[in-house]
């Protein structure tokens, strides 16, 4: 099973709490993937996921998780670990 990354930054904004997980300055493309959709909303309605490809890679993995604004940070957070997880493993 795949390590969970540690969380880098959280911000909410008018819409969502957007939990960073890795730097998307390390990445050639990012995209928000119809895929993703139905495991975080699985977790979560409303959110979106967003995934970076690796430069000089064709690997992509998530770089960030959006959660509506509503959850509240510290709920934002887990959700979007379990999120996360999910994808990944």
């Amino acid at each position: 099973m795949a390590e969970i990354p540690d969380i880098e930054l959280v911000e909410t904004d008018d819409e969502y709490v957007h939990v960073r997980f890795r730097d998307p300055d390390r990445y050639e493309e990012i995209r928000t993937p119809d895929w993703a959709k139905e495991p975080a909303e699985s977790v979560s309605e409303g959110s979106e996921v967003r995934t970076g490809k690796i430069e000089g890679s064709d690997d992509w993995e998530v770089t960030s998780v959006l959660i509506e604004k509503h959850v509240g940070e510290e709920k934002a957070k887990e959700q979007a670990r379990e999120i996360v997880a999910k994808i990944e493993s």
